[in-house]
């Protein structure tokens, strides 16, 4: 398996299921783990986050590059319908095909990106990326006359990547997510259809190294305290002792998290 696939199996595996898995069969909170919330909802409620902030140092010179990959997952309602003389009308439930359908809600994966962002540059101006996705529906129509009709709210915020010099060939690397998603008001439900949940981010670097914050070497022990991780912690992916990627999510793992990586690579 390459490393752009164990990353990306990990950081799916955070994004669903959390680690360890967090979700209990009957749950009413199932998409809850890591959310960035609207501004208003999180400035109104504590404990409900609406921004994040990774810090983390790389060695690497001000011409080297950086990728920034910033997932999340958006809910989606699910209604389930028939048409009857011409008129659709929800119903709770509906079999086709020995397929059982209920209505309920369920999410589709989100990305923003970034790729070949230079260090020097990310020290004068830092890179903006737009969180922009338009309110939608579709159908989805089944054998006969039944539907499944999804739809989902409009999201809106950024991701701000900045990097500052704090020693000869070392950068601290901050990437902030902040949603600002209009939020009118209501209950939490309504809220976490305007959420990004699950958040996470996925940095790599070709020719830059990046610094373990868990077990940082003796001449960066220092700077590397100095790093603040609000709401997401960055530890070090791929093979033991290899440096050029680094997971940002909202669970704790430790570098390298052999244990998830292996049941991902057996399975």
């Amino acid at each position: 398996m390459s490393l752009n696939q164990l990353i990306g199996r990990i950081a799916r595996t955070v994004l669903y299921e959390g680690y360890p898995p967090y979700h209990q069969a009957g749950s009413e909170r199932r998409w809850t783990f890591g959310g960035v919330h609207p501004e208003a909802y999180g400035r109104a409620n504590e404990g409900c986050p609406w921004w994040t902030r990774s810090q983390c140092l790389i060695e690497a010179d001000q011409d080297d590059t950086v990728d920034v990959h910033v997932r999340f997952l958006h809910l989606v309602s699910r209604e389930v319908a028939v048409r009857r003389g011409g008129e659709v009308t929800p119903v709770a439930e509906l079999t086709v095909d020995g397929v059982r359908h209920v209505a309920g809600e369920e999410a589709v994966e989100r990305e923003v990106a970034a790729t070949g962002l230079r260090l020097g540059e990310l020290a004068g101006i830092p890179e903006i990326m737009e969180i922009a996705v338009p309110a939608g529906q579709r159908a989805e129509w089944l054998d006969g006359d039944g539907v499944l009709l999804r739809g989902w709210e409009a999201l809106s915020g950024r991701v701000e990547v900045l990097a500052e010099p704090v020693r000869q060939g070392v950068f601290r690397l901050t990437l902030s997510v902040v949603n600002t998603s209009p939020w009118p008001g209501g209950p939490r439900a309504e809220a976490m259809r305007h959420t990004l949940v699950s958040a996470h981010s996925v940095l790599r670097s070709d020719a830059g190294r990046f610094v373990s914050l868990m077990d940082p070497p003796a001449h960066l022990r220092r700077l590397a305290a100095g790093c603040r991780n609000i709401g997401t912690w960055p530890v070090l992916v791929g093979a033991e002792g290899e440096r050029h990627a680094m997971l940002s999510s909202p669970v704790i793992l430790c570098d390298y998290p052999v244990e998830l990586s292996e049941r991902l690579l057996t399975s």
